[in-house]
């Protein structure tokens, strides 16, 4: 990169930081502690992907994107899965129109709530996997696809879905092919005491907040295009490569509890994650070339919902998460050092 794109991305840089720091504020006025669960799900929307929250009932997942889509100056869709729920209620139909001058009738599409910018996909594991499966286009392709016709989504297109823990009833799980779709799963935790004090103050009085809008669209798409601007060398690009394959039982990067306790490992998705996650750390550490730090920030939220754990990790109570730490702890950051 010449000079003068040095001194150009340090620029946008410094700007986009100062920009989060703007949103991440704002965020802050209605939303109290979790702020690994609002940097992921900034980390997210400004690397291009989508993120799935997990948590129990009336922790603020559902308030948090509201909050989010009104600082940002984009279109907002709510959509509340339940077992009734058809794809079409989400993507939308074609309906019979009747021309009032001719009386001729034609199709014409109707479009469903997924026509959004900021979609929020509230306990999505409530709707049956036949539903959940409507959202595999729009997510990957930004394109939505009905009776041989296909929608080309208005972008930037970010998608944040919530579920309730697995064992709750009432559940499906999501299938595999769209759990590799999101970018990062968050699990949001109970607040403390003194957070929890905070939110009594703010949501049993008068107290409104007034949420300023601090981004477009456009300067989201800006700020998701200098993602990919700032560099990876190639021995951390190598070492997001080993640990994602860490996770393959069996394979050549494999470590004890991966062929011990694990059934399927990641995909390449989750490298593509990993880089651009790591890419945005940077950037948010104000440097313009990735480490394995920035890696390592990212490596649990992008792989834990990539893992699928074999029968005995499952009856011995093993976590996807406490696998993953143990592939972190014993894989080492440079090539060599496994020699």
């Amino acid at each position: 990169m010449a000079d003068v794109n040095d001194v150009q991305v340090e620029r946008l840089v410094k700007t986009f930081c100062d920009e989060f720091a703007k949103l991440r504020a704002e965020v802050g006025k209605m939303i109290v502690g979790h702020a690994e669960i609002v940097d992921g799900v900034l980390v997210c929307l400004f690397a291009g992907g989508h993120v799935l929250l997990e948590g129990v009932p009336g922790l603020g997942k559902t308030l948090l994107i509201r909050t989010l889509s009104e600082a940002l100056s984009l279109d907002f869709s709510r959509i509340q899965f339940t077992p009734d729920l058809m794809p079409a209620d989400i993507i939308g139909t074609n309906i019979i129109v009747e021309d009032p001058d001719t009386g001729r009738r034609h199709f014409e599409f109707q479009r469903g709530p997924l026509f959004g910018q900021m979609i929020l996909a509230d306990e999505i594991n409530r709707a049956t996997p036949k539903t959940q499966s409507a959202l595999l286009e729009a997510m990957q392709e930004h394109t939505v696809t009905v009776g041989g016709q296909k929608h080309t989504l208005k972008e930037p297109f970010f998608v944040m879905a919530t579920q309730n823990p697995i064992e709750q009833e009432g559940t499906y799980p999501l299938p595999e092919a769209q759990l590799d779709r999101f970018m990062f799963k968050l699990v949001v935790n109970y607040s403390n005491k003194d957070e929890l004090k905070t939110i009594m103050d703010r949501t049993t009085t008068a107290y409104r907040p007034s949420i300023k809008q601090v981004m477009t669209g456009r300067e989201i798409i800006k700020a998701q295009n200098l993602v990919r601007r700032i560099v990876m060398a190639p021995h951390v690009q190598d070492y997001a490569i080993r640990i994602a394959m860490a996770s393959h039982p069996g394979g050549p990067y494999a470590v004890e509890a991966t062929n011990k306790y694990v059934r399927w490992g990641a995909s390449p998705r989750a490298v593509q994650t990993l880089t651009l996650g790591g890419k945005l750390h940077a950037m948010l550490d104000g440097r313009f070339n990735a480490s394995f730090s920035d890696v390592q920030k990212v490596y649990l939220p992008a792989m834990r919902h990539r893992v699928l754990l074999n029968f005995e990790g499952e009856a011995e109570g093993i976590s996807t998460d406490d696998v993953l730490k143990e592939v972190l702890d014993k894989t080492p950051t440079m090539a060599e050092a496994a020699a």
